[in-house]
C-alpha cells in the first residue's frame, strides 16, 4: 500500500475538493457537476490503482473499473455546458455548442463499453502506457485514447464557442483555468504510475487557483453590491433562508421618498460626467443616513430613492423614527443640492412621507432577486415627493398620528389616484 501512497492523498484531494464545492453550494447546479466530476475521479484512482493494482485484481475483471472513470467525463462536459448557460448568449445560437458537449457524453459512455469488452487490453496497452514498450504503436491504445481525446476536444470546442461571448473576468477565469487542467488529467491515463500522481495534483491546483479567484472576485462584487442593498435583506436571508425570506408578509410600515428639484433641465444642461458626480454624492448622502436609522433602501430610480422603515425587520415606533430619517435626509441632501447648484440651474430636494399596510417580500427568478413592497403607502409617498417643495417634507395623516408630532402645517387634502377621497395632508417645513 505504500507504493501507492501518493495516489491515496491525491484521492482524498480530488474527494475533499467534490465537498467542498458541494458544501459552498450545494443548490447550483454547476458546483453539482463539478462535485461529481471531483468525486468520481478520486474513486477511478482508488479503484484502478489501489483496489486495482493494490490487491492484484486480475486484469479480466477490472474493466468496470473504468465506470468512474466514464462518469467524470460526462461531468466535467455537464460543468461545461451549464456553465455555458450561465452566460448571457448576446444574441448567439448556443445549440450548437451544446450538442457538441453531449455528443462527447455520449462518446464517453463508449469509454465504458470498450473498457468492458477489452479489460485486458486496455490494463496492458492503455492506462501507464508509457511504461509499456510498444504501447503507442498498439491499435488498442489508440482505439482507447481517441475516445478520452474525442471527449477531450468536444470540452475545448464548447469552451471557445462560450469565448466567443466574451464572458465577464471571473467566469473566464474558471473557465481558461479547467482548460488548463484537462489535459493534466488525460495525461495521467498513460503516464508511470510515478508520476502520475503528482501530474494530476498540478491539475487539481490549476483548477483550484482558478476556481479561488473566480469566488474571490464574485465576493468583492458581492462586496460592491452590498453598499447598494439593504443590509437588512442580506440579514433575512442570512438568518431565515431564502425560502422563508421570499414569502410575502403583510405589514404597517412607513415609506420615504426623496428626489431632486431640477433635477432633469440641471441633467440637460450639464455634462454627464457632473450629472453622475452629482448622483453619486447624493446617493452616498442619503444612504449614510438610511443607515444610521436603520431604513430599507428598495429602489434607486435615477434622482428618486424610495426608502422603507419597519421592513423587512420590525422596528419599534417606526413613525417617529421615520420622520426624523426623513429629517436626516433632506438636511444631507440639500447640502448636496446647494453644492452643484449653478447660475444655470439650482437644484433643490422634496421629501414624501406615509404609513399604512404594504405586503413585503423577496420576488425574483433564476439570478435576480430584488425585495418589494406593494401597498397603498407606496404610492401615496411618491405622490407627495412630487408635490413636495424644495425643503419640505410632505407627510400623511397615519404617520403623524403614528409619530405624536405636533405642530406640522395641516395643507389642503391632496387627490390621489387608486384613493376614494383626497387625502389628509401635512408639512414639515425647513428651518
Amino acid at each position: 500500500m505504500e507504493n501507492y501512497l501518493p495516489q491515496v492523498l491525491v484521492s482524498l484531494v480530488s474527494l475533499g475538493m467534490a465537498l467542498a464545492f458541494l458544501s459552498a453550494d450545494r443548490e447550483s447546479r454547476t458546483s453539482q457537476a463539478m462535485a461529481v466530476f471531483l468525486a468520481s475521479m478520486g474513486i477511478s484512482i482508488e479503484v484502478n490503482i489501489v483496489i486495482g493494482l493494490g490487491l492484484n485484481v486480475p486484469a479480466q475483471y477490472t474493466g468496470w473499473f473504468a465506470i468512474p472513470e466514464t462518469v467524470a467525463m460526462i461531468a466535467v462536459l455537464e460543468w461545461i455546458l451549464r456553465v455555458r448557460r450561465t452566460v448571457p448568449s448576446r444574441d448567439l445560437d448556443t445549440s450548437f455548442g451544446d450538442r457538441v458537449l453531449r455528443v462527447g457524453q455520449a462518446v464517453a459512455v463508449l469509454y465504458s463499453g470498450l473498457s468492458v469488452a477489452f479489460p485486458v487490453e486496455r490494463s496492458q496497452y492503455f492506462l501507464g502506457a508509457m511504461n509499456s514498450p510498444g504501447a503507442f504503436a498498439n491499435a488498442y491504445f489508440w482505439l482507447f485514447m481517441s475516445v478520452v481525446l474525442f471527449v477531450q476536444l468536444c470540452g475545448f470546442f464548447a469552451i471557445l464557442l462560450l469565448l466567443r461571448r466574451r464572458p465577464d473576468m471571473p467566469e473566464r477565469i474558471r473557465i481558461l483555468a479547467i482548460s488548463a487542467a484537462i489535459p493534466f488529467f488525460v495525461a495521467a491515463f498513460i503516464l508511470p504510475l510515478e508520476v502520475n500522481g503528482i501530474v494530476m495534483i498540478a491539475g487539481l491546483m490549476v483548477f483550484l487557483l482558478g476556481a479561488v479567484q473566480y469566488h474571490v472576485m464574485q465576493g468583492e462584487r458581492g462586496a460592491f453590491m452590498s453598499r447598494f442593498l439593504s443590509p437588512q435583506v442580506a440579514q433575512i436571508v442570512r438568518e431565515r433562508g431564502l425560502k422563508q425570506a421570499m414569502q410575502q408578509n403583510n405589514l404597517e410600515i412607513t415609506v420615504v421618498c426623496c428626489d431632486i428639484r431640477g433635477f432633469t433641465p440641471y441633467a440637460q444642461s450639464h455634462p454627464s460626467q457632473i450629472v453622475i458626480r452629482v448622483l453619486r454624492e447624493y446617493y452616498e448622502a442619503v444612504g449614510k443616513v438610511v443607515a444610521e436609522f436603520g431604513g430599507t433602501i428598495k429602489d434607486f430610480a435615477g434622482d428618486g430613492i424610495l426608502i422603507l422603515y419597519g421592513a423587512p425587520l420590525p422596528i419599534d415606533d417606526y413613525g417617529r423614527k421615520a420622520l426624523a430619517m426623513a429629517r436626516g435626509i433632506r438636511d444631507a441632501g440639500r447640502v448636496v443640492t446647494r453644492q452643484w447648484s449653478d447660475e444655470k440651474q439650482a437644484l433643490g430636494l422634496g421629501v414624501g412621507v406615509a404609513s399604512g399596510f404594504v405586503t413585503v417580500g423577496i420576488i425574483g427568478a433564476g439570478a435576480r432577486f430584488e425585495y418589494t413592497a406593494v401597498g397603498p403607502a407606496v404610492n401615496l409617498a411618491s405622490r407627495l415627493c412630487e408635490k413636495a417643495r424644495d425643503g419640505e417634507i410632505l407627510v400623511d395623516q397615519r404617520t403623524v398620528e403614528l409619530a405624536g408630532e405636533t405642530g406640522l402645517e395641516s395643507r389642503d387634502p391632496l387627490a390621489v389616484k387608486g384613493f376614494g377621497e383626497p387625502v389628509p395632508l401635512f408639512a414639515l417645513q425647513t428651518a
